[in-house]
């Protein structure tokens, strides 16, 4: 990297699992740009969100810090304005700081720090009232998967907008360099359900030759009791007929390989001009997509296909083709950037830098977090992950543990093997040390009955 403080492309997409990339080993899924991307930089392939829904997961990332942190906890929680974003810190460091697209900000702060937006949230994201958590409530359809196949979907224009805009903003730093770095947040909607997808990326996945998942015997009643009812708010507690499912995986698959394109267009402004030379681009995603994976579609739980997120790094002159396994999440973003700009990073915030770590280096200690605490789960819900050991933790119920090296797909809960009982009561100390559940749970409950009465 030269002496100069590096220019920074952020793109950000929107519920898309990290095992859906082919180079991520998917034998179907064709996303040849991410894999160049991936080729010539670093995958993190234990990457998780701090919580696996939309606006949390991105204050969370936006902020370096953990949602109840910041006080974020469903789609209708705004930011304060006084905690600082990326947008500020950057912003004071002489950066030009630009938005374009979905950011999902609620609320009437459309920059919280950034300089400017060439492109703001739909305005149906921007106001959205607490959630009803509630024994009785209940999604109106589960339309999130049965809402699929070939059609011109609900985000097209919207995400060709912002790849447009941001490729445009690219192109004219390209051709006009500016003394100034530059930090620019690129968010895409897709592959965000409804699961209808542009017919000329449909043709692509023959809907014969994709395979739903395999709930290995798996039934409602065998599951959490957490999990059962977040598949009955979702109205997922019935199994979706098996052609809808390939339907609705075909249309996800096709998506996947819509932003790949999206994402290739910025990419190309970068890689045919001398901006290569010291730009910094990152790919990252809010949260996964369960896609069927024990009877849920959608996110908002803790198992893999969910949780985990696509983060994948290049920075300019940077060793290409790295996979790194530590567990690593979104508030470890902040500071890998600030540390990669020359940035101080801010005391108190709970990730660190990435950029000095190598393949191979010990890993088994290293623990991320995530919480949720909006619709469909009546309490706070909670994940530890260190080395292969997950530790989930619903406030009112058991908790579960599961052994990722031993069973990656998650069916074999060991909570209650006495076998695994160290390990248990070690990861709970961990959670302990980050927050109190049931008091974070409470605060939480709090805040959106408060909003609710408002």
């Amino acid at each position: 990297m030269s002496g100069r403080p590096p220019n920074i492309l952020v793109i950000m997409s929107d519920e898309h699992d990290p095992a859906v990339m082919g180079n991520s080993g998917h034998p179907l899924v064709q996303t040849p740009n991410l894999d160049r991307l991936a080729a010539a930089g670093t995958v993190f392939d234990s990457a998780y969100c701090n919580s696996p829904i939309c606006v949390p997961s991105r204050m969370a990332f936006l902020t370096g810090n953990y949602c109840h942190r910041i006080g974020v906890w469903d789609l209708g929680s705004p930011l304060r304005a006084e905690i600082p974003t990326f947008g500020h810190y950057f912003t004071a460091a002489g950066y030009d700081t630009v938005l374009c697209g979905r950011t999902h900000m609620p609320g009437d702060d459309r920059l919280h720090g950034f300089g400017t937006r060439l492109y703001d949230d739909m305005h149906s994201w921007r106001s959205r009232t607490a959630p009803k958590r509630t024994a009785e409530a209940r999604r109106g359809s589960n339309s999130h998967v049965t809402e699929c196949g070939p059609g011109r979907g609900a985000w097209y224009d919207y995400d060709t907008t912002v790849a447009d805009l941001s490729t445009r903003f690219l192109n004219g730093k390209a051709a006009q360099p500016s003394q100034r770095p530059w930090l620019l947040y690129s968010g895409l909607m897709y592959p965000h359900f409804p699961l209808t997808c542009p017919p000329e990326y449909y043709r692509r996945y023959d809907p014969e030759t994709v395979t739903p998942a395999d709930l290995r015997g798996e039934t409602l009643e065998d599951q959490h009791p957490a999990i059962r009812h977040l598949r009955y708010h979702f109205r997922n507690e019935q199994i979706v007929p098996e052609q809808v499912q390939r339907l609705a995986l075909a249309s996800y698959y096709g998506l996947v390989t819509l932003v790949d394109d999206l994402v290739g267009a910025m990419l190309q402004a970068i890689d045919s001009s001398p901006l290569r030379d010291n730009t910094v681009v990152l790919y990252v995603s809010d949260h996964g997509e369960m896609a069927g994976q024990h009877g849920i579609w959608q996110k908002q739980c803790f198992y893999e296909a969910s949780v985990r997120t696509p983060m994948i790094l290049r920075t300019p002159h940077g060793a290409g083709g790295q996979r790194i396994g530590a567990n690593v999440s979104l508030v470890d973003v902040l500071p890998t950037l600030l540390d990669l700009a020359g940035i101080g990073i801010p005391s108190g915030l709970p990730g660190a830098s990435l950029a000095r770590m190598q393949p191979g280096a010990p890993d088994s200690e290293r623990a991320v977090f995530s919480e949720y605490h909006a619709q469909g789960m009546l309490q706070g819900g909670f994940m530890i992950k260190r080395g292969d050991w997950k530790y989930n933790y619903y406030v009112g119920h058991e908790p579960q543990l599961f052994d990722l090296s031993e069973d990656p797909y998650e069916f074999h809960d060991l909570a209650a093997d006495r076998r695994c009982a160290t390990m248990r009561a070690a990861l709970h100390r961990e959670l302990l040390s980050i927050a109190n559940p049931e008091q974070v749970s409470d605060q939480a409950l709090r805040d959106q009955e408060r909003r609710l009465r408002a």
